[in-house]
């Protein structure tokens, strides 16, 4: 019995995973693919049905605890890695010999390795692709996932002999669907010049705000991304159309179930977080703020949320400050869009409480008057990513089934130059009434996220907030690119935030919120300043979430600073160049608690002094 699942992102193409348990191995396929698990690492997962150890001292490993232990090399030679009997089973219908290949090329089974050995065969498979997982766990399945989509030419359809556990059969999933991703090469054509300008109010009434559809007819009408010429042209697809995991032997109903849901549910990760990465790559050109928030409506549309949509005059007449004030420089003016969704109760334990997720959706940054250097505007584009992220994490909520009740908030905006912009020494007031001296305009993202934390704490009867934004420099400068900033005022919520991203393989580092440098904030002419420079105490990245604490209401509250991990330079493992849609895996582990809290953070967290 074959299971296939078949994944759909929009218009992006996502490899199908298919199980076939207890079938033919590769008859039908272009490569036969064999995971390879690093050698001394007993019961390691995956290696179940009998494994086949090449290495120099086999006792004690996997192969030899299952009793199949084959030896090769000298005492003195470099040990090999360890595959299944059912691997070395395969190779040997189509005369290789695995246990001499492994020793020869010295493959370890580090995780994300790859070696293709081409087969002089004049039917498939016509080569055989050797992939490290190195200790088994959900992390190197995951890379291993990554490693054999880069890989793979194509149109392939590749047989992958494994016997995966049901967490490891989804992170293998995940990374083939992710690391298979190519920008779009059409992003489509902008919304026309003659747009109405800031202050009108601009969209039709259909448009401005939806119910969840009633039945899945109606929302199977509208894709998740707007169905216009401003929509993202399908882009190139992934090279590996089909992988086929071959299991060694049949499974029960029950281990089929859990197998196929595990891959169900990893793909709907996988296309929400390509769906992110085809918003933060499209160009600002194309994406202005209108775009965006009637983008982010017909993807609610699609997946069956409630949402509402408010324009630059409804905002101005709100009285969110910082929405409007970052704005009102672009022709093309400021938006809000509340995505809102309510799930089942929670199976277990207590009632889920209400999480407002606000994200940062800033289209375009040119610093605004405080200007860029042009080098640094090259990659304001992606100036949107915590904004991207929160549309894509709620709009796959649905389909994972998550309990209570989440809402989104995109907070939307273009900093541009010209006659009617911010100015610095400007007094702008924020949602609810707290005033900011605008020091520095190139300090947007946390003026439109002050009206979105505010506002979600005293409209919307918030009991959780999560910001994510692209928000300082320095979280770079100390963190580095592949891990984001997290500042939390609970420590269970970071802990559980903490706990959800090493499990979904993004990584968080918990920075203290430091009550010495609060005082820098302080002005002689607002409530706030939005730079810390009141006292000399640097640390830009500690002093925006102070900032951002003021909109709180004492809440527990989370921010994500992720200005380092939105975006990459170059592909690594399941990261591809360009918007990485960081912080969608996360978030959709921690609302659905697949992420369990460890004992504490695993960042150790300075005394918050």
């Amino acid at each position: 019995m074959d299971i296939a699942i078949r994944e759909e992102s929009g218009r992006q193409r996502v490899p199908v995973v298919t199980l076939r348990p207890g079938g033919p191995a590769a008859p039908d396929s272009s490569a036969l693919a064999v995971v390879v698990l690093s050698a001394g690492v007993p019961d390691a997962p995956g290696s179940a049905g009998g494994d086949v150890a090449a290495t120099a001292e086999p006792a004690g490993q996997t192969a030899a605890a299952a009793g199949t232990a084959v030896a090769a090399g000298s005492p003195t030679s470099k040990a090999a890695g360890v595959v299944s009997s059912a691997a070395a089973g395969a190779c040997a219908e189509l005369g290789i010999d695995l246990e001499t290949l492994l020793t020869v090329h010295s493959v370890g089974g580090d995780a994300g390795s790859v070696l293709v050995v081409p087969l002089a065969r004049a039917d498939g498979p016509t080569r055989l692709i050797l992939v490290g997982a190195g200790a088994g766990g959900a992390a190197q399945w995951r890379t291993a996932g990554a490693a054999l989509a880069r890989r793979a030419k194509a149109g392939d359809r590749i047989v992958l002999v494994a016997d995966p556990p049901p967490a490891q059969l989804a992170a293998l999933t995940e990374g083939l669907a992710l690391a298979a991703y190519k920008q779009p090469r059409d992003p489509g054509a902008p919304i026309p010049a003659d747009e109405p300008g800031p202050g009108v109010t601009d969209l039709a009434g259909a448009e401005r705000s939806t119910e969840a559809a009633e039945d899945a007819g109606e929302t199977d009408e509208t894709p998740p991304v707007a169905a216009d010429e401003s929509a993202p042209a399908e882009s190139n697809g992934p090279g590996v159309a089909e992988v086929v995991v071959w299991t060694s032997r049949a499974l029960t109903p029950a281990e089929l179930a859990e197998a196929a849901e595990a891959v169900r549910r990893a793909g709907v990760v996988a296309r929400a977080v390509l769906a992110a990465r085809d918003l933060i790559n499209t160009p600002s050109l194309v994406k202005s703020p209108q775009w965006l928030a009637e983008t982010a409506m017909a993807t609610a549309r699609a997946a069956g949320l409630d949402a509402t949509l408010l324009d630059a005059k409804e905002l101005a007449a709100g009285g969110f400050g910082g929405l409007t004030n970052v704005g009102r420089a672009s022709s093309r003016p400021p938006y809000l869009v509340e995505l809102r969704y309510q799930g089942p109760p929670a199976q277990e334990g207590p009632a889920a409480p209400h999480r407002v997720l606000v994200g940062k959706g800033i289209t375009f940054d040119s610093g605004g008057l405080s200007l860029k250097p042009p080098g640094s505007m090259t990659a304001m584009k992606t100036d949107m990513s915590g904004a991207a992220a929160v549309l894509a994490t709620m709009a796959a909520l649905p389909e994972l089934g998550v309990p209570g009740k989440v809402t989104g908030l995109l907070c939307i905006a273009e900093n541009m130059i010209g006659a009617d912009a911010m100015r610095p020494g400007d007094v702008i007031s924020c949602w609810g009434g707290t005033t900011v001296e605008v020091l520095n305009t190139d300090a947007e993202g946390r003026l439109v996220l002050a009206d979105g934390l505010a506002y979600a704490a005293g409209a919307l009867g918030a009991e959780v907030l999560v910001d994510l934004a692209t928000l300082t420099g320095a979280i770079s400068v100390a963190l580095g690119r592949r891990t984001a900033g997290l500042f939390a005022s609970d420590d269970a919520l970071a802990a559980a935030l903490t706990a959800a991203a090493e499990d979904a393989g993004e990584r968080v580092w918990r920075l203290p919120l430091v009550e010495e440098y609060r005082p820098a904030l302080e002005s002689t002419v607002a409530d706030l300043s939005n730079m810390g420079s009141a006292l000399n105490v640097g640390a830009g990245s500690i002093s925006a979430a102070l900032f951002l604490r003021e909109f709180t209401a004492g809440l527990p509250w989370a921010h994500l600073d992720i200005a380092g991990t939105a975006r990459s330079d170059s592909d690594d493992a399941e990261i591809t160049r360009g918007g990485t849609g960081w912080g969608v895996r996360t978030l959709l582990r921690w609302l659905t608690g697949t992420g369990e809290p460890t004992a504490g953070p695993a960042a150790p967290v300075p005394d918050q002094a």
